[in-house]
Parts: structure tokens; C-alpha cells; sequence
């Protein structure tokens, strides 16, 4: 039997809440001629404001999309359209066997995966794969080096003189020379950061330098957490040839964050036998949503491949089971205040450098106070980060909650909670990360 998408799940891959509106207006059978599906595909065509229909067309395991609109949105409202009436009226779209245009553009597709299968891979070379790591090793080193004295030269002038260091752009831009992108990420940062926080970072960042020059001392996990903490990248393909961990894997939540660049989904998720915490990235073009997709409370069976380091969080997707689908109605299992605090500290035990970590809080009410929102337990109370979501969103919850106690998944770090979803007794997720 064909496993269908929900619609929550279809709604997840839209750019923007705008597609999501106008893909609402095409989720019925009127708009479209001739849909179709042979399980892998659902194709149709879609009468638009032109004389032409546009030609829509969805291969449903990556998922791709192809459709003759002028859209550059990605997916657009046809494609999400289709998906909508796929899943919420399956007798509108038959199985068939493809219309020729869409045939044409799948075997098209299936072709080119083949070709890049076949393809030989190159030829290792151990001798110059090791050159290329020793070159990227001193200047990695050599950098961390310039850190560290360009740090202390700021101590030394005093933090109220934000110039002693020098432009930390420039700064920054030594770093990218030196092949340390993740310094000089957290080197960009200095300059917005407000003055009462300056010290510690300069300390984290002198911390990190430190160890980038001495990656052979430590131990292995700790070396793998300086290596990911500098920049320093692990191949998905290498990852997924190793250990990997299957699981069924409950979404916790999601939270996209977009510049003029790039648009970076996080998916956090729990494994429902092993009870570990995942974090799976997915980057798309501006305009263009991820194409990582899974609603809050879904349950997805796959293989995971952790990233290495001291305290494993990010990892690789592998190969899926079956398509995702609703998991339990009950909320999941959480912590306490207090043992979400403990939590961090021992997560941080483990890699000094971490912002924040996933955490499920139980039975806790949000309230406003003059010192801004907090989530409490009865016992002890956790302030909400400033701008971690919208304020919008904080009243719907205090909505939702009406001072009965929530649960409530987020990111708890030393800057407060950074909620992303709550449940509200059975009732399904509610996403806080945009309104």
C-alpha cells in the first residue's frame, strides 16, 4: 500500500509562509488535469492565468521537483500544491503510469543518478592526502598562533578599546587563509558582541586557539571536537561507510536561520529505543527551502552517522525505512528545570566550547516578568533567550498554556532556553520558531 504524506509534512518543505498560502489554494481537484501517481511520482498538470498548464511533476524520494512555471521559488506553489492533494485527497489522484513529459524528465533523472554510480571513483592517494592534511595542519597551526597573540593584545589595551586587536574582519579573513573557518566565524561575532561579554569569548576563543595547536596532545574525542570547532570537515560518504545507528527517530523540532546566502535548517531529533539526540543540517539557496523535511512529532526509521567528537550531536542521514509518519500523540519524555541545567554542565564537561544543547522541559509554565520570559516548574524558573523566537509566538504559548503546565522542547544554554516546539497535553506540536 502507497504511504502518504501528511500534510504537516508536505507544508514543511515550502520556502516561506507565503507558498504555503498560495499551495493551499491549489490542493484541490479543480485546478488540475489528468494527476497521477505510480508510488514513486505524482504528476499533473496545473491551469494557471496563461493558455498553457503549467506541468508539475514530484519524484518523492529525495524529493525533487520539476515544474514549467517561472517560479523561482523552490518548491513552488504547483509542486506543493500537487503534494497537498496527493496526501489529502487520494481519490483525486489515481495510480496511473506517467504522463510523457513527466516520464521523460524521471528517466532523465534515473539516468543521471546511473551515470554518477558507474562513475570510477579516483584513485586514492595516500602519500598526497597525507601532504595535503600536513600543509592544512601548520596552516591551521600558524593561524591559531596569530589568534592567540592578536587576543592577548586586547586584554592588554583593555577590552573598552575595541581597536587594539585590530579589524577583527581582517582578523577573520586570516583565519579563512589559514584554512580555519570556524574561528573565523566566532571572530566575526566579537564585534556585535555587547561589551560585558567580550572577556568570555575572548577566553573561549583563546581556549579553542590553544588547542588547535595542540590537536596531538589531546585525547581522541576532545581532537575531534577542536578539529569540527575550527572548521575542519568530515567527508557524509566516509561518515555513513562507518558506524552508523538505526533507530525510529521522533523530530523534535526545527528552526531555519537565512542570510543573503544560504538557508540552514536544523532538525533535531530523538531516537525512540536509544533515547540519543541527533541534529541533522540541510542548506538550500535563498528562496529555495532544504530539502530536509520532518514536522515536529513525526517519527522517521533510518540510519544516523554521527559526526566525530567528545559529545556527538550532528549527524548524516543514511538509508530511511519507509516513508515518515504522526508518532505517539503523547508529548515526549522531559526533564526537570534543574536537571536540564545539570545536563548542560555536563555536556559542557565534555566540550567546552558548546553554545547550547537539546533539551525537553516538562510540566513548566511560561510567564512574563519584568526581566522578560521565563519558563518555570514550580521550582526553579529558566529565562527564554532574548530574540530566540518571535514575541508573537511567546504569547501564543502563554495561550496555549493559560498557566497549566507544557511541555517544551529547545536549546538550553548559558544565554537561557531557546524554545522551538511545546505540547500542550495530547494535542499535536506547536511550532515556535516562526508564526
Amino acid at each position: 500500500m502507497e504511504e502518504r504524506w501528511s500534510t504537516e509534512h508536505v507544508l514543511s518543505l515550502a520556502p516561506d509562509a507565503t507558498s504555503r498560502k498560495a499551495a493551499g489554494k491549489l490542493s484541490t481537484p479543480a485546478p488540475w488535469t489528468a494527476p497521477g501517481t505510480d508510488g514513486a511520482a505524482v504528476w499533473g498538470e496545473c491551469g494557471g492565468s496563461g493558455s498553457t498548464p503549467y506541468r508539475t511533476v514530484v519524484e518523492l524520494a529525495t524529493p525533487a521537483y520539476q515544474c514549467s512555471c517561472p517560479s523561482r521559488k523552490f518548491p513552488c506553489k504547483h509542486a506543493l500544491g500537487l503534494l497537498l492533494l496527493w496526501s489529502g485527497t487520494p481519490q483525486a489522484v489515481p495510480a496511473a503510469e506517467p504522463a510523457d513529459w513527466a516520464a521523460a524528465w524521471l528517466d532523465a533523472r534515473r539516468e543521471r543518478a546511473g551515470q554518477r554510480a558507474a562513475a570510477p571513483a579516483a584513485p586514492a592517494d595516500p602519500a598526497a592526502a597525507r601532504r595535503r592534511a600536513e600543509r592544512r595542519g601548520a596552516r591551521v597551526t600558524a593561524g591559531a598562533a596569530e589568534l592567540r597573540l592578536r587576543l592577548a593584545d586586547g586584554v592588554r589595551h583593555g577590552l573598552a578599546d575595541r581597536s587594539a586587536a585590530g579589524p577583527w574582519e581582517e582578523v577573520a579573513a586570516r583565519m579563512v587563509d589559514a584554512q580555519a573557518p570556524g574561528l573565523a566565524a566566532r571572530v566575526r561575532e566579537l564585534d556585535g558582541l555587547p561589551q560585558e561579554r567580550l572577556l568570555e569569548e575572548y577566553a573561549m576563543l583563546h581556549l579553542l586557539a590553544t588547542a588547535a595547536t595542540r590537536l596531538d596532545e589531546l585525547p581522541a574525542d576532545l581532537a575531534a571536537t577542536v578539529r569540527t570547532r575550527v572548521g575542519y570537515t568530515t567527508d557524509t560518504a566516509e561518515l555513513l561507510a562507518g558506524p552508523t545507528v538505526r533507530d525510529r527517530w521522533l523530530a523534535l523540532g526545527s528552526r531555519d536561520t537565512c542570510d543573503e546566502r544560504l538557508t540552514t535548517r536544523r532538525l533535531w531529533l530523538r531516537g525512540a529505543k536509544t533515547g540519543r539526540p541527533a541534529m541533522l543540517l540541510a542548506f538550500g539557496r535563498p528562496g529555495q527551502a532544504p530539502d530536509l523535511a520532518l514536522p515536529a512529532g513525526h517519527v522517521l526509521e533510518a540510519e544516523l552517522a554521527f559526526h566525530p567528537g567528545a559529545r556527538p550531536l550532528r549527524a548524516a542521514l543514511g538509508t530511511r525505512y519507509g516513508a515518515p509518519g504522526p508518532g505517539p500523540a503523547a508529548p515526549p519524555d522531559g526533564l526537570s528545570v534543574a536537571e536540564a541545567v545539570a545536563g548542560y554542565g555536563t555536556a559542557v564537561a565534555d566540550d567546552p566550547w558548546l553554545d547550547a544543547w537539546p533539551t525537553v522541559l516538562t510540566g513548566v509554565v511560561p510567564v512574563l516578568t519584568p526581566d522578560g520570559w521565563r519558563l518555570t516548574d514550580g521550582h526553579h524558573t529558566v529565562p527564554v533567550r532574548p530574540g530566540a523566537v518571535p514575541e508573537a509566538a511567546l504569547w501564543r504559548l502563554a495561550a496555549v498554556s493559560t498557566g497549566r503546565p507544557l511541555t517544551v522542547f529547545g536549546e538550553y544554554g548559558h544565554q537561557g532556553f531557546a524554545p522551538v516546539t511545546a505540547w500542550s497535553g495530547d494535542h499535536r506540536p506547536l511550532g515556535l520558531t516562526t508564526v
